[in-house]
């Protein structure tokens, strides 16, 4: 099997963009475009080694960010050229005389997905030259020196370029070598260059719009936002009931509903675990005296503390203006106010252990619905809280992500929804088994997606 080199090209300067650092240096949820990006070929258990192509003049810069990231796949540090192409080379020079496949990716590209990536992969299997793009959702027209339309192209058949682009070495060396030779070459894209000097079929991945392209100042804008909503699915660590032997858990809401299955996983798994909640003992979240004594009582017990889990919140389905005000404040005390107790009193042991912590949001949070003010509102304010969090928690080694569920049953969507077919509603162990392999896997700062298993 050949092994996958991502190549993470970062030697621009980032002219368009209109601002004195290079683009690929702009900070967006808390880290530099650049890191987001590795980050992605970092986790992906496909990727066996990374290289990052950088301005000559940035190298120290790209060795600082590789040391303060601890990314261990990234390898090379290579120097990039005048040219966008000159970046390809160094990599597929830096590569000569090994069997490999190298998959070029723009670092100004953060938001590829893993579904990309591993698509990409497996097409490698069977192709050797692989592109990404995406539909065009506008007409395409093509125009003269004189800006009138010569052509119109039919949009069925046209795509919007992006990356990763990947190759068999041999393949792309051999496109170079004689592109080179070419006095008239000239080209911004390593698809291109295969396609016009050699007879190797180039095979399309979808992409997604997603996948954008960080390129003018207005972009900023866009990518900010996309980053607030991203989510992922739920890593596929293997063997994840290993690594919860001899750890030491604390669950805030695990009396029932996907916190007691939560609480059953991991002492199956061999972990120690201290179930807190109102009805099981009275400790209620909201309350940062009942959640720190909670904690104190844990690891006085144990010793040390790995992961804190909270499930605890509440849904009161009711219009606004026709709640109690007590209701409201119990909503966001429990639900916001809850999430800070938790994270702010698990924070010194945690960082003892470098340890996990979760918490739990709703599909809600993308847009506020009637009937759902609070209780969506405050779902949202924890997906913001836990990428905040996860930033300035780095540095310390803990990591924090944010479950986020569709309709799952549970005795509180029972109470405010009635009975509702099985077949419609995610169930709460297969929550619960996302949480696990999420505190297995080594991501921070992500909102997992978690949606029921189509047959």
């Amino acid at each position: 099997m050949k092994r996958n080199i991502a190549v993470i090209l970062a030697g621009g300067v980032g002219s368009r963009l209109g601002m004195s650092t290079p683009k690929q240096f702009f900070k967006v949820a808390g880290k530099m475009v650049v890191e987001h990006t590795v980050d992605v070929f970092e986790r992906n258990q496909h990727i066996d080694e990374i290289a990052i192509v950088a301005n000559p003049m940035l190298i120290s810069d790209f060795e600082n960010i590789v040391l303060r990231n601890k990314w261990h796949k990234v390898k090379k540090i290579l120097k990039g050229g005048k040219e966008r192409y000159d970046s390809s080379l160094s990599a597929i020079q830096a590569y000569a005389n090994q069997d490999v496949n190298l998959i070029f990716h723009d670092a100004v590209r953060p938001l590829v997905s893993q579904r990309i990536v591993n698509d990409v992969i497996d097409a490698l299997l069977s192709h050797r030259a692989i592109d990404v793009a995406i539909p065009s959702a506008d007409t395409i027209i093509e125009v003269d020196g004189n800006d009138c339309i010569t052509s119109i192209p039919d949009r069925s058949r046209l795509r919007r370029g992006q990356t990763p682009q990947a190759f068999d070495r041999q393949v792309i060396a051999d496109a170079y070598e004689r592109a080179l030779k070419d006095p008239e070459f000239k080209t911004t894209d390593d698809c291109g260059v295969v396609r016009k000097y050699t007879d190797e079929p180039v095979f399309v991945v979808r992409g997604e719009e997603s996948n954008m392209k960080l390129t003018y100042r207005e972009d900023t804008y866009m990518l900010d936002k996309l980053f607030q909503l991203k989510n992922t699915e739920p890593e596929n660590t293997e063997h994840v009931s290993d690594v919860f032997r001899d750890k030491v858990a604390v669950v805030f809401g695990g009396s029932y509903g996907i916190g007691k299955y939560v609480v059953d996983m991991l002492r199956e798994s061999g972990a120690t675990v201290f179930s807190y909640s109102r009805s099981e003992n009275k400790v209620d979240v909201a309350q940062r005296d009942s959640v720190a004594k909670a904690m104190t009582d844990a690891h006085e017990t144990a010793g040390h503390i790995d992961y804190v889990v909270c499930t605890a919140g509440v849904l009161n389905k009711e219009p606004l203006a026709t709640m109690d005000y007590e209701t409201i404040q119990n909503a966001i005390q429990t639900n916001y106010l809850g999430t800070v107790n938790v994270a702010l009193e698990a924070y010194p042991y945690l960082k003892q252990t470098e340890g996990k912590l979760i918490f739990f949001t709703s599909s809600s949070y993308t847009r506020g619905r009637a009937f759902y003010s609070i209780y969506s509102s405050t779902k949202a304010a924890i997906v913001n809280f836990v990428q905040a969090v996860a930033q300035e928690w780095d540095g310390d080694g803990i990591k924090i992500n944010c479950i986020n569920p569709e309709r799952t049953k549970t005795p509180m969507r029972q109470q405010n929804f009635g009975i509702e077919p099985d077949d419609s509603l995610l169930m709460p162990e297969r929550v619960a088994e996302a949480t696990l392999q999420t505190l297995a896997s080594d991501c921070t700062g992500q909102v997992i997606d978690v949606r029921r298993q189509k047959d």
